[in-house]
Formats: C-alpha cells, structure tokens, sequence
C-alpha cells in the first residue's frame, strides 16, 4: 500500500488527459489508475462545520466517496466507509482520516442487500451511538451500445447498487436520524442529458433524482434535509472499470472546460449541503459538471 498523501494535490495543476488504461472488474481501484485520482486539495482547510457529527458514506473508499470522506473529516466528523471488496483504497481511506485526527469505521459489504444496510447501521450504532449524515454514492455501470444487449442479470445488478442501495441505507439509518440531519445523494449529469450507450446507468441516475426530491418531501417536517450532487465526468475507479481503454485519451473532453474533473472538486458540495450552511435547501441538486447545460 502506498503513502496515503499521494493523492492529495499541492498545485493546480490538473491533468487534462489520460493514458489508455482499463479494469476488467468492478467495483474498479484506485491504486492500478495512471494518474490516481486527486483525492484532496491542501488548499482546502476545515472550519468545524460539522464537528461532533458521523456520517455514513457508501463508496466512501475511492474516488469521489473519498474525497467526500476527507473533507468531512477536516470539518470534524467521525466517517463510517461502506464499501464492497476494494481493502487497500478503503485501508488508505482510513488511514488518512485518522491521521486528521477522526475516527473512521470500515464496513466492507453489498449494499444491493437490504440485511447489509442494517449491519452498516447497527454497527455504527454500536461503534458512535449517532448517524448525523447519510451520502449515498456506491454505484456500478456496465456500458452496451444497445438495450437489447442490456441482460435482466445486468439491470437488476445495476439497480440494487445505484438506486436499492439508495432506500436501503436510507430506510435503516432514518430512525436515528433527527432534526438537522442531511441525507445527500450522488446522481449524475446522465440523469438529464441521457447517456448514449450506457441506458441503464443513466436511468439509475435518474431515479436518485426523482428519489431525492420526493424523499426531500416527505422528511422536511421532521427537519431532515435531502438533497443530492451531479457529477459530470469526474476520474473515479468507476471509469476505467466501465469504458474501453482508448475512450481514456478523450475522457472529459465533452465538457466546456475540456477536461475531466477531480473527486476532490465535488466535496465542498457535499460539505454545503452536510452542513448548516445549507439549512434552507432541500430537494435540490448541485451540478458539478465543467460548465455542462442542462435540464435541470
């Protein structure tokens, strides 16, 4: 395993194309990517915003779960990674939060289970007696350039990670959660401009979108907040994991700044939308995209 502060940038310099490179599994890694992914900016210093709290995230051991766990620990949380069989990114997420001074709790399982999420709260529990903050970001893709090569196998498997997932850690941590509390959702700029080739992705996209909003309604009067982020092309393991090794060259090209974007310039969304800062926004979006326009 490597030095965990290999992934934190300490310019702005930030790469605009990447070498042809692919994963023949998922969930992908971080420690096979050329370059790995720019999981913290030292630029970025913490001011307590969520001091005290614990916050649940799923795919919190790579890309952008990682940056998210890192940053909310600079603002003062204890963070629970959730995640499937990704060790060494999960052990180097752990190692980096505790050396900011937080705790951090491992839970390696498959949220596409209900009985997991369950586990992952029952532990948390257990371990931090709170759940102040849910993200909810795991997700799987598996491209086809039609739907009539998209198998049941393959759209119930893309489900239960991208939207079951969703409601099931959901449905287990909301009895412990209480006014001010956050639930965050990681959808997709796929989920309003559409996705060629990648049909059931952009679809589980879309229904983080319609989930997020709905669930913002029926939780506002018990003061619990629901919002969610869109992502557009960010370099994450999810990518090379999905897509053929010579898409990389022009991976991010599409968006107006010409380039992919970094985990780590997604956090300070989720750090708004964890915090009070955002105490007047539920059911709302925020698209960080490069510049893309879309129906939002």
């Amino acid at each position: 395993m490597s030095n965990a502060n290999h992934f934190i940038v300490k310019t702005e310099k930030i790469p605009v194309q990447f070498p042809p490179q692919h994963q023949p599994f998922q969930p992908g890694v971080e420690w096979m990517m050329e370059p790995r992914p720019i999981a913290e900016s030292v630029h970025y210093q913490g001011s307590g915003k969520l001091e005290g709290k614990v916050a649940v995230i799923s795919g919190g051991d790579s890309g952008i779960g990682k940056a998210v766990a890192i940053a909310f620990a600079k603002e003062g949380a204890h963070i629970v990674v959730v995640y499937l069989n990704e060790h060494d990114d999960a052990m180097e997420t752990k190692k980096r939060i505790r050396q900011l001074g937080k705790q951090c709790l491992l839970i390696s399982g498959d949220l596409g289970f209900e009985e997991t999420s369950f586990y992952v709260v029952n532990q948390t529990m257990e371990r931090f007696g709170q759940i102040d903050v849910v993200v909810n970001n795991c997700a799987a893709s598996y491209p086809k350039d039609s739907i009539r090569e998209i198998t049941a196998e393959q759209l119930y498997r893309v489900f239960q990670s991208n939207v079951f997932s969703y409601f099931f850690l959901t449905k287990a941590a909301l009895p412990f959660l209480k006014k001010g509390s956050s639930i965050i959702n990681t959808a997709s700029e796929g989920a309003y401009d559409g996705h060629r080739g990648n049909l059931d992705y952009s679809t589980t996209k879309g229904a983080n979108v319609t989930f997020t909003r709905s669930l913002s309604l029926d939780l506002v009067d018990q003061g619990i907040r629901v919002n969610g982020v869109a992502p557009g092309p960010i370099w994450t393991p999810l990518i090379p994991s999905s897509f053929p090794a010579e898409d990389m060259m022009t991976f991010g090209y599409g968006t107006p700044m010409k380039r992919a974007g970094q985990p780590y310039e997604l956090a300070p969304a989720y750090v708004y939308l964890a915090s009070e800062d955002s105490r007047y926004v539920t059911g709302q979006i925020v698209h960080v995209n490069g510049g893309m326009i879309n129906g939002s």
